[in-house]
């Protein structure tokens, strides 16, 4: 008597486990089979707020004992303010130049970053296009 057995396959994970997130959050890379989440990530929508939000869990970790140093308010917060206002500042400036990073560090093509706005700008582009350089794209 023939048993039926269920084919086996290896499904590959097309997320990240929470141990693989936090590696890949800041700086590791992820397994190949997860590369179109990582380019949804890096490129996707609200992917700007994503990297600040991770740059800044550190910081505010690093900063949070220094507003139980003993004395008052007004000295805790400008121990405090200054790194975390410096901190978001270099993580705004600096987040397509890492973000553009990752993705090469993942293989992926860097212009993905601007594929949203040139997406949303399209009829500017070809606007531009056309009046200033006599062609259509």
């Amino acid at each position: 008597m023939a048993t039926l057995m269920a084919p086996t396959t290896t499904r590959q994970r097309v997320t990240p486990s929470a141990r693989q997130y936090v590696k890949y959050a800041y700086g590791g890379r992820l397994p190949h089979s997860m590369i179109e989440w990582v380019s949804h990530d890096l490129a996707g929508p609200r992917a700007s707020v994503r990297m600040v939000v991770r740059w800044a869990i550190p910081c505010v970790l690093l900063v949070l004992p220094m507003l139980f140093v003993p004395g008052p308010l007004g000295v805790r917060i400008t121990m405090t303010m200054p790194i975390l206002l410096s901190y978001l500042f270099f993580s705004i400036a600096l987040n397509r130049v890492y973000r553009r990073y990752r993705l090469v560090q993942h293989g992926l093509d860097p212009e993905l970053i601007n594929k949203l706005e040139r997406e949303r700008n399209s009829d500017m582009y070809d606007e531009y296009y056309r009046k200033y350089r006599g062609q259509s794209r």
